[in-house]
């Protein structure tokens, strides 16, 4: 029997439980890893709460990252081993492959060996940031040395890979955050400039910034009336790429901005360069550099036990996190 993390309902952090249950052995073409720990991500509280894009099936687990030992090894499985470290791409499902257990079963293509040195709490942050910032920035937008690129949401995981991911380019990352409450932590980050979104003019500093040039990407997870103002200091060819939509607002459509600039405004799931073995590669290649030479380095803002899962939604709902939030077991 296996302790697991799983829902009955739609709701808040309460409504998760650790329950025990029977693990199958992996099937053909999976491996199942002993987790040691997981990385925590917003699109959890929303199949939690039943406003993601993939829909539970009570009773049912959730979590997209995690990092361990292998376990077992389905039938066709070549490359891994009981014992071997690893840790998880992100499954494009994960009420069919949860990530909360102490036991937990994955597609043998989205399991990645990494030195033991890497340590486990640090592989479990690593993946969905990276993949995400990296397929907007590198294999959608093309960001390149020079470029401006206005990051949203900047002190969450992916802003902060997004900022790492363009400094190790030569880009020039400007962090947008609510307040200037985390402007020092976000310039310790490495972003070049930082702009407190309810304290300034977003357009006036975005067009301080990057001069008659202007801003070629924006990286975007809040939508809402921001739309207006980014896209007025974007540069004619200008790229946005919109991730999320945590604003409560409704979002305008720049229609004379998107005209007179020839702007390109862009959703982006990071399922598209999961789902595609020849990106995913490029992307992986990428990451494991950066992690080796050391210019990208996962920051976790806080780490919980296990059966403290309740509390760590609390937090990953305050918005209070800088960085990613982990969970040992």
């Amino acid at each position: 029997m296996t302790r697991i993390v799983r829902f009955h309902r739609h709701g808040g952090p309460e409504v998760l439980c650790i329950e025990t249950a029977s693990v199958p052995l992996p099937a053909k073409g999976e491996v199942q890893i002993r987790v040691r720990a997981l990385g925590l991500n917003r699109a959890e509280a929303l199949l939690r709460r039943g406003t993601y894009i993939e829909a539970a099936k009570f009773p049912s687990g959730l979590g997209l990252e995690a990092a361990g030992i292998v376990e077992a090894v389905g039938e066709g499985v070549a490359g891994f081993a009981p014992d071997d470290t690893v840790s998880i791409v992100p499954p494009l499902s994960m009420v069919r492959w949860p990530a909360y257990a102490e036991l937990a079963t994955f597609p043998a293509e989205l399991v990645v060996k990494h030195p033991p040195e890497l340590g486990f709490e640090v592989a479990a942050a690593m993946w969905m940031q990276y993949l995400t910032a990296y397929g907007a920035l590198v294999d959608i937008a093309g960001l390149g040395r020079g470029d401006v690129v206005a990051i949203t949401a900047a002190s969450s995981s992916v802003g902060l890979a997004a900022i790492q991911i363009a400094n190790r380019i030569g880009a020039v990352p400007v962090a947008l955050t609510r307040t200037s409450t985390k402007r020092r932590a976000l310039r310790d980050a490495g972003a070049a400039h930082v702009i407190a979104s309810d304290e300034e003019d977003i357009g006036a500093r975005l067009a301080e910034i990057a001069g008659s040039n202007g801003v070629r990407v924006v990286f975007d997870a809040v939508g809402g009336p921001a739309f207006e103002p980014l896209t007025a200091a974007m540069s004619p060819g200008g790229i946005l790429i919109e991730y999320g939509g945590l604003s409560p607002e409704p979002t305008p459509f720049p229609l004379f901005n998107v005209l007179t600039k020839s702007l390109v405004l862009r959703g982006y799931l990071v399922h598209e360069i999961i789902r595609d073995p020849v990106r995913l590669a490029k992307a992986k290649a990428f990451i494991l550099d950066g992690l080796s030479d050391g210019t990208l380095k996962p920051i976790i803002a806080r780490t919980f036990r296990f059966e403290e899962i309740v509390e760590a939604h609390r937090f990953l709902e305050s918005n209070d996190q800088f960085g990613k939030i982990v969970v040992t077991i």
